[in-house]
């Protein structure tokens, strides 16, 4: 039947959404584990929340009531109801700690792996759709569990492979940060949206430098490409104490930074010398512990979301790579979190103390492929080849599947077998094998299904033999890594010969 192609959808992604490869996959699936086992370790268990909550769940945050659309992918249900895919995994744990209170045991200790979902304006290495992967202490008001948070993200990233001094988990306060605003005029409630507005211009700092955060915290910011942000819209002397607040956070810290701070930036704020104390306690924590060199106190860290009502991180990823044009590249933050005593509580009326942190999985993945460059392709399954295809010899080899999958894991080795499923003839078929990257290929043709054989191709060796083919007699070597074995001796031949790879790349 011919189709209108004028008329044929569009075979084309979203913006800011992407596909993801079998590869791509695989190592997001390895640094998961490797999270999980550090999570484990400390004494965190599982918990799953749904992709979708009730808009309202999450909070005057987000998204703005009056724009339910605005930052979150929203949508009415049949009850008018507003439901929005999940921003992060945060509101979803305040909102199932709240329902579930009775039953839980406190301190909650878990941690959840998932999508989560902004509609916001897509960028470079910036996703609409990406994966976290959160813990979460719920009902430990002691800054201890922040501390432990913190030295909970240094063990993950050294599990995942960022050696120590390629990395720094950085230590704030958001109290700290509310003693600025009170000193600057900006305190109580009619000044949270500038605040919100100040909060997230210091957040790019890293990003922009002390220059774009002055601009941010003036009228705006216009960028190479023409786009305009909208700044806080203070003035200019409200800006110079930000921007000294600024300067004194990003020096280096000595032992006189916190009564410096104290007298030049916090003026009377009783807030902001709490959080000042809390960071002090922090860093005794870190330090005992032996965590000093790789957790620091770092008063330039923000994090953008108002929920955080004390001690915020993030993980930081110190290391440089070069670009295809030989620029240097910092991947930067790669993870934070904080605590955030008044979310819960939006459920119940009262605070409950909750400090957590998150791993943006997909960043994290990207940083460590940048790291290690181009790697091989990982061993695909093996292949049995389709030299027939009546119902009995497809039986046949999907049988020989089978048995080599079970002898394979009887062996400790993790790789896959197939029986192959197309219309192509052996040299296609062979060709299939080697993009697969089988390590080996199982054929049997009638001849062999009368005398009871099968030939094993091991197709590394032959790759390898074949490279330095010149004449006949190294051709005839090549025969060498195909062999004919009894079909009773085919899983264990199977196994020598991936055993010879499984780990390895070519």
């Amino acid at each position: 039947m011919s189709r209108d192609k004028d008329n044929l959808p569009k075979a084309r992604l979203p913006r800011g959404f992407a596909d993801r490869s079998a590869s791509e996959i695989k190592a997001a699936e390895q640094v998961m584990a490797k999270i999980r086992a550090v999570y484990e370790r400390y004494g965190f268990e599982p918990v799953e929340t749904p992709f979708v909550e009730y808009a309202e769940a999450l909070g005057k945050f987000l998204p703005d009531q009056d724009r339910p659309n605005e930052g979150v992918f929203a949508f009415q249900d049949d009850d008018e109801d507003w439901l929005s895919l999940r921003y992060d995994l945060t509101a979803p744990l305040a909102r199932h700690v709240a329902e579930n209170y009775e039953r839980i045991v406190k301190p909650y200790r878990t941690y959840r792996a998932g999508w989560v979902f902004r509609n916001e304006k897509p960028g470079p290495g910036r996703f609409r759709q990406f994966m976290q992967f959160d813990a979460d202490t719920v009902g430990a008001a002691s800054v201890a569990a922040d501390a432990e948070i913190c030295m909970m993200a240094a063990d993950t990233m050294e599990a995942i492979g960022i050696p120590r001094g390629d990395y720094v988990i950085r230590v704030n306060n958001r109290k700290v940060l509310d003693g600025v605003m009170e000193a600057a005029g900006l305190g109580g409630d009619g000044h949270a949206g500038t605040r919100l507005s100040v909060l997230r211009a210091i957040d790019k700092l890293d990003k922009f430098g002390p220059d774009g955060v002055r601009l941010l915290l003036g009228k705006g910011r216009m960028d190479e490409s023409g786009d305009y942000t909208k700044g806080a819209g203070l003035d200019a002397d409200t800006v110079a104490k930000f921007m000294t607040f600024i300067d004194a956070a990003t020096s280096d810290l000595g032992e006189t930074f916190f009564s410096d701070l104290e007298q030049t930036t916090l003026g009377e704020s009783d807030k902001g010398k709490e959080g000042l104390a809390e960071l002090a306690e922090i860093r005794e924590m870190i330090d005992g512990a032996g965590y000093g060199e790789r957790v620091k106190i770092d008063p330039s860290v923000v994090r953008g979301l108002e929920y955080y009502t004390g001690p915020v991180f993030e993980a930081e990823l110190t290391f440089e790579i070069t670009d295809e044009d030989g620029r240097p590249v910092r991947f930067g933050s790669v993870g934070g979190g904080g605590r955030y005593d008044g979310l819960v509580g939006r459920f119940r009326g009262e605070d409950m103390p909750a400090t957590g942190f998150s791993v943006g999985v997909s960043r994290l993945v990207a940083a460590l492929a940048a790291r290690e460059g181009e790697q091989d392709k990982p061993l695909g399954p093996v292949v049995i080849m389709a030299m027939d295809r009546d119902p009995a010899a497809m039986g046949a080899y999907q049988r020989f599947a089978r048995e080599i999958r079970a002898g394979l894991a009887n062996a400790g080795l993790d790789l896959g077998c197939e029986v192959y499923l197309g219309s192509s003839g052996m040299k296609a078929q062979m060709k299939y094998a080697d993009r697969r990257n089988a390590p080996c290929v199982v054929i049997q043709g009638s001849s062999e299904r009368e005398t009871g054989t099968v030939q094993i191709k091991d197709l590394i060796e032959g790759a390898r033999i074949a490279k330095g083919v010149t004449d006949n007699k190294t051709w005839r070597e090549e025969r060498f890594a195909q062999t004919s074995v009894a079909e009773s001796e085919m899983v264990a031949t199977v196994v020598e010969v991936v055993s010879r790879y499984i780990g390895t790349e070519r």
